[in-house]
């Protein structure tokens, strides 16, 4: 049975378009999956909603109890890192993720990357080597549905998507495919036609 991970980020939840795309792509993903394979099963869907259930912003505080080894933890230390770990577990536990992503400002919104900075544990998801950093969670992929109001894949001013695959890699996540949904605020006839084609990407990455 395959995990599927659904990360929303988009500050208007379910309802945005990031999400309903992400949402579409998991759907997609396992028609596909149970028509082309009859030992396929039951998959299971995980579903966070980062805007609904935000996380705190990394703090000296909640980074020290990452870093402090769990049998010299206070009782404090010990319920914020239980908090990263749960999210650490459920990461893990996924074969695929997909990632609703708007652009804000030309940047990630800061409740991924508030989730970014819970998952990303020395010594769980990466570790120091002598020929560099190693990411611990491997084997999975990674499908990212990046929604913006203007047109920035390609350029200069998409700041995102070498952040975030640079960030997925690091924890070893180096199957990272995007899905672009741009032009969405520039009239009616470019965001039909952007869902569309973002439509389109979808039934082919998940075949």
């Amino acid at each position: 049975m395959k995990t599927y991970l659904q990360l929303n980020s988009s500050l208007h939840g379910a309802e945005s378009l990031s999400s309903r795309l992400a949402g579409r792509f998991i759907e997609t993903l396992v028609r596909i999956d149970r028509s082309t394979d009859s030992t396929a099963g039951s998959a299971r869907v995980v579903v966070r909603d980062l805007a609904r259930q935000p996380l705190p912003h990394l703090t000296a505080e909640r980074f020290t109890a990452f870093g402090t080894a769990p049998e010299q933890r206070t009782a404090g230390q010990a319920h914020i890192a239980a908090e990263s770990d749960a999210l650490v577990a459920e990461l893990a536990a996924a074969d695929v993720i997909v990632i609703g992503l708007p652009m804000y400002n030309f940047g990630v919104p800061s409740t991924l990357k508030a989730y970014f900075d819970h998952v990303a544990r020395a010594g769980v998801t990466f570790r120091y080597t002598a020929d560099g950093p190693e990411g611990l969670l491997r084997d999975k992929r990674a499908l990212v549905v990046a929604t913006r109001g203007g047109r920035h894949a390609g350029t200069p001013s998409d700041l995102q998507s070498a952040y975030v695959r640079q960030f997925l890699g690091f924890i070893g996540i180096t199957d990272v495919e995007f899905i672009y949904a741009e032009g969405l605020a520039m009239g009616e006839e470019s965001r039909t036609a952007a869902i569309a084609e973002a439509g389109k990407r979808i039934e082919q990455l998940a075949a």
